[in-house]
């Protein structure tokens, strides 16, 4: 996979408090990519080492094949980012604001900008103190938008917005990446990231834990499942992969790990009926967080 960013072990402390811990992203081009995990985790740290705001203490970083830290302007006229709080220069224009970082960028699609803030229903000239948080979003993201940026790194653009402008936005998501731009998206709301990205790394104390297509992280968690027998089973138990068991007759309901071993066990029963629930997304996120909430407890009570 050739990569548009790529991690490798890498550390960053503040004093006594270790923000990233080892921490392995690979975002191949022309993919979106998911960022999560809770506040804490290591996100925000993450994208300040891409954007070459932090030097990490030790690990190797390449963003667009470049080090961010020692090329920062290279790199950032290659990317363009959306915060989750843009700050705006309080006595100019929306369109001031998105002009004068176009002519920082190299330069705007004109067109492009224009559609941007027909469809984002944004007023450029209004002066960004009397913006709403959530117009001052649409200020950034008509300005990511609207230049020829590689790479988009956007960390919780859609705070503030309501349910119609983020649907706009998943919409120039998409649109980005048919047009071959690479996306880092960093989201709490996990429909967004579910509905856009290619793929998703899950980052927890510093570290990803986990990483790929949903279908892949499916793989790793448990999935529902119910069905009616034609007679009552017995020794679903003993089969490994299997999380917890209710029989009631010739119901049964069931959580595994190992989808096909369970179904053929099911199958010598008889199927009448059969419900597949996979997980969602949010299913994959608590059940990587609560995994490691009991192995530290264990850890803890051993102690």
């Amino acid at each position: 996979m050739e990569t548009s960013v790529a991690l490798q072990h890498i550390t960053k402390s503040f004093g006594h408090a270790r923000a990233l811990n080892g921490l392995d992203l690979a975002i191949g081009m022309g993919e979106v990519h998911g960022l999560l995990g809770p506040n804490g985790a290591g996100k925000s740290t993450t994208i300040r080492v891409l954007l070459g705001m932090l030097h990490a203490d030790s690990g190797i970083a390449r963003v667009l094949g470049q080090d961010p830290w020692t090329a920062m302007p290279e790199v950032r006229g290659r990317l363009a980012y959306v915060p989750g709080d843009v700050s705006l220069w309080p006595n100019l224009t929306g369109g001031e604001v998105i002009d004068l970082l176009a002519r920082m960028h190299g330069g705007e699609d004109r067109a492009r900008r224009d559609e941007l803030i027909e469809r984002f229903e944004l007023d450029p000239t209004k002066r960004c103190r009397t913006y709403s948080k959530g117009n001052r979003q649409k200020v950034g993201l008509v300005s990511a938008l609207s230049v020829a940026a590689e790479l988009l790194i956007l960390d919780e653009p859609t705070t503030g917005l309501d349910p119609l402008m983020e649907e706009v936005f998943k919409q120039c998501v998409s649109e980005s990446r048919r047009a071959g731009q690479t996306i880092l998206l960093s989201s709490h709301i996990l429909s967004e990231v579910e509905q856009l990205c290619d793929r998703v790394s899950i980052v927890r104390d510093g570290q990803v834990v986990d990483t790929g297509t949903l279908a892949e992280l499916r793989g790793h968690a448990t999935t529902l499942v119910t069905a009616t027998l034609t007679r009552p089973p017995t020794g679903l138990d003993a089969l490994s992969g299997i999380e917890r068991v209710t029989v009631d007759g010739n119901r049964v309901e069931l959580t595994t790990t190992r989808f096909d071993q369970v179904m053929t066990r099911l199958a010598s029963f008889g199927i009448e009926t059969l419900t597949v629930a996979p997980p969602t997304l949010e299913d994959l996120f608590l059940h990587y967080y609560d995994q490691t909430d009991t192995a530290r407890s264990r850890v803890e009570a051993t102690a």
